[in-house]
Order: C-alpha cells, then structure tokens, then sequence
C-alpha cells in the first residue's frame, strides 16, 4: 500500500488500529512544517526536536482514543501550544530564578553581615574586658544601654567631666585595637 497518497483522514483510521506505517508517513508529512513554526517561536533547534518529538509521541499513545477531524490542525494547534507552554516555562524559571537570586543573595548577604558584626562585637567586648572596671561601665552605659552623659553622672555620682573622660577613653581604646574590623563610615557612626 503506498500510503503517501493516502488523505489524512484515512491515516488517522490506520492510525487508530496501531498501524506504525500511517504513523510514519504522518510524521514525514508534518515533521518539517511543525519544525520549522516551533523554531520561529523557540530559537533552540534541540528545544524544538524535543517539542516535535513530543507531540508525535503523544499522538501514537493516544492514537485509540484520539478525537480528531483535521490532523493538520491538530498537530499545527499542538505545536503553538507546545510552543507557549514551552516560553511560559522559561519565562517563570527566569522569573524564579531572578527571584532567588535577589532573595537568596541578601540572605547570604544578611548572614555574612550578622557574622561580621558577630565577630565585632566579639572583639568589642574582648577589647572592653581589657578596659579598667570604671571606663568599661561608663561607655557600656552610654554606649549599650544608651544612657547620656548626664544620666551615668547622676547614676554613678560623678562629675560629667569624669563620664566625657572615661568615654574618650574607651573611644580611643577601641579605636586603635579595632582599626582593623572596621571600615572608617561604621568608624565614625559607632563611636561618634
């Protein structure tokens, strides 16, 4: 039987019965025109051999309960499905990946800066344990618990001079030992 002279219609009944011959000659005779609509869409050849190769796949698994009149439009409607579906795909693996990038970097970003400053205030307190017990209090309570000049005077019973000092102190102390953790903006900012 030579089934290129075959209408559509009549191999998709030989189709129905597992005929792999009407297959065959169904895929030679839309293979290239699939193609050559998905490449138009999709620029990756091997992107659009796999879309091809999937639509005639599911044609022969479906071919007993296919329900189709026109085989040209089925498999031409197929393709521009095949074809979205595909760009959609992309588009919303791009999209996640934007995502990630964004969320998962400032995360990273935000565990690199906790760690820093981990280590900061580390070598903070070390520094302040080698302070003498008066200027250790005064800038933890100025510094840390955000206490002014005045308040520590008053709490400690000191003249505000005798605070200014013991703080300037403690500043230059951790100047010097901390130059290296810090940069000269987070400098100024924390011992200002």
């Amino acid at each position: 039987m030579n089934y290129k002279s075959l209408s559509d219609e009549m191999l998709l009944i030989y189709l129905r019965t597992g005929d792999d011959k009407a297959f065959r000659e169904i895929y030679q005779r839309y293979w290239k025109r699939l193609y050559s609509i998905a490449v138009r869409k999709i620029q990756s050849p091997d992107v659009v051999e796999e879309i091809i190769q999937d639509i005639f796949l599911r044609l022969w698994e479906r071919r007993n309960s296919l329900q189709v009149d026109c085989l040209e439009a089925y498999l031409l409607s197929s393709v521009r499905y095949a074809a979205i579906n595909h760009i959609k795909s992309v588009m919303i693996r791009e999209r996640y990946a934007d995502y990630a990038y964004v969320h998962f970097s400032e995360a990273s970003s935000s565990t690199d800066e906790q760690m820093e400053l981990d280590e900061l205030m580390n070598a903070v307190e070390q520094q302040l344990n080698d302070l003498p017990e008066k200027t250790r209090r005064i800038f933890r309570m100025n510094r840390l618990e955000y206490q002014s000049v005045k308040e520590i005077s008053t709490t400690l019973k000191v003249p505000e001079r005798t605070v200014e000092y013991h703080l300037s102190q403690a500043i230059k102390s951790l100047r010097i030992y901390l130059r290296n953790y810090l940069l000269p903006s987070i400098f100024i900012v924390f011992f200002s």
